[in-house]
């Protein structure tokens, strides 16, 4: 159970530390898009997204979100978290009251030895499998190859973002420590020009 705990409040200390965006211009610390005032969330609340996305990968199985409590904590926003092992976490922020998705995030806490490879292949296809679930006209090889680009595109940088459509996909790397990959809505503006 210690264990548990320590890897749960790595995962989270890595999921803050992923998300504090920092201005390429200059030093000044940005906030996440998700914890903005007014930042769009999915139209569906953790535990109906939990629902189809286990109906979707059998193989691939979302425990129970679990609310967390932290000094990041917002009146409008719930973290939550599930364990799906030793090494890999599912945590997501939820517009508090209603529980709808603000942001979906995939941790991967990269672990030494022989299962490293087995345990890399599991945390992606997890990866992989969410980006499917918030772009359900990608298929699966499709959502591979995206997942593919965006890791690549984001490797070794603390945070890397990139939109499609009403999607924005987030990578964080931060090598030993971990990989973060999030799926967040993105507020869609109308064209002034004709």
């Amino acid at each position: 159970m210690k264990r548990w705990a320590h890897s749960l409040l790595l995962c989270l200390t890595a999921l803050s530390a992923s998300f504090s965006l920092h201005a390429i211009e200059t030093a000044a610390q940005v906030t996440a898009p998700y914890l903005l005032p007014g930042a769009p969330s999915f139209d569906l609340s953790i535990s109906q997204f939990r629902e189809h996305f286990n109906k979707d990968n059998p193989k691939l199985p979302l425990g129970e979100f679990r609310s967390i409590e932290g000094p990041r904590d917002t009146p409008t926003l719930t973290r939550a978290a599930s364990k799906i092992n030793e090494n890999l976490y599912a945590s997501t922020a939820l517009e508090r009251g209603t529980l709808k998705i603000k942001s979906m995030q995939i941790t991967w806490l990269p672990i030494q030895g022989p299962e490293q490879k087995a345990a890399k292949a599991k945390a992606l296809e997890y990866m992989s499998a969410i980006l499917k679930a918030f772009s359900p006209t990608h298929t699966r090889a499709q959502s591979q190859q995206k997942l593919q680009k965006l890791l690549a595109a984001g490797k070794n940088k603390r945070y890397y973002a990139e939109t499609e459509g009403a999607v924005r996909y987030v990578v964080a790397d931060n090598g030993e420590k971990g990989l973060t990959f999030a799926v967040e809505p993105i507020k869609l503006a109308l064209s002034d020009t004709p």
